[in-house]
């Protein structure tokens, strides 16, 4: 069983796939100043919820890209449901190989899938192609809550960066910093649960499914990751970030 093949599982009962929450995505549409016209395309769209919460709220439209057919489903089902046919459209397509119209774009976002350009800077750098010049750019990302991180979770976890370093990152993209929204503990304890629900949900339904004892084994490794490191020392946070305006 593969990697997507358990995201697949483990996020059956989520609809936000981020530690985040609905009203915290409709703060961010309101600091973004979304209206009507205002034009979406989101990498690594999951399930469609951030772009369908901003077509009910702000009345947006736009582009969702995700490489799983069975978000691309349940994206296109959230946007059917929410009348959003005709303005919102979901593209099942490795989004860093999807041809875009470059500059574009009022606002791109990628929430917990800059993996899809191998890391952080080269997300930034992908982003800001979709937009124009005025536009705005919304990323979420990990990073370490402490600078004493248990060696064995660091070498694990080597993708994600302290704040202060990601902000260099932003800075030296030619963006600047302008609206963060962050994850807490209970945003943390909402999305892991959520998961470890729909693991163990499908290991009850399924008990004799030959690759059982990989999603079983799969869940305690969650548990146990969560537990011991992620809730104490992985912090959670989105960005607003706008282009350096020169003098």
């Amino acid at each position: 069983m593969d990697f997507f093949e358990l995201k697949n599982i483990s996020e059956r009962f989520i609809d936000l796939i981020n530690p985040s929450s609905p009203e915290k995505m409709i703060k961010i549409g309101e600091i973004l100043r979304l209206q009507p016209e205002s034009q979406v395309i989101d990498f690594g769209c999951g399930f469609g919820e951030v772009l369908a919460l901003w077509g009910e709220h702000f009345g947006i439209s736009g582009v969702g890209i995700d490489i799983r057919e069975y978000a691309c489903q349940r994206a296109r089902q959230r946007i059917t449901k929410a009348n959003l046919d005709e303005r919102i459209e979901i593209i099942c397509a490795n989004a860093a190989k999807y041809s875009i119209d470059q500059y574009a774009s009022d606002v791109a976002i990628c929430t917990g899938a800059s993996f899809i350009w191998d890391d952080f800077a080269d997300a930034l750098r992908a982003l800001s192609t979709a937009v124009h010049k005025e536009g705005k750019i919304v990323i979420g990302e990990p990073y370490w809550l402490s600078d004493e991180i248990p060696p064995e979770y660091r070498q694990r976890m080597n993708e994600v960066h302290a704040e202060y370093e990601l902000l260099q990152r932003i800075r030296k993209e030619g963006l600047e910093l302008e609206y963060l929204v962050r994850a807490n503990l209970d945003d943390w304890d909402s999305y892991e649960a959520g998961n470890w629900y729909g693991l163990v949900s499908w290991i009850e339904e399924n008990p004799h499914h030959p690759e059982r004892e990989i999603v079983v084994e799969h869940l305690r490794q969650s548990q146990d990751e969560y537990l011991r490191y992620g809730r104490q020392y992985l912090g959670w946070v989105i960005y607003v970030l706008g282009f350096e305006q020169s003098d």
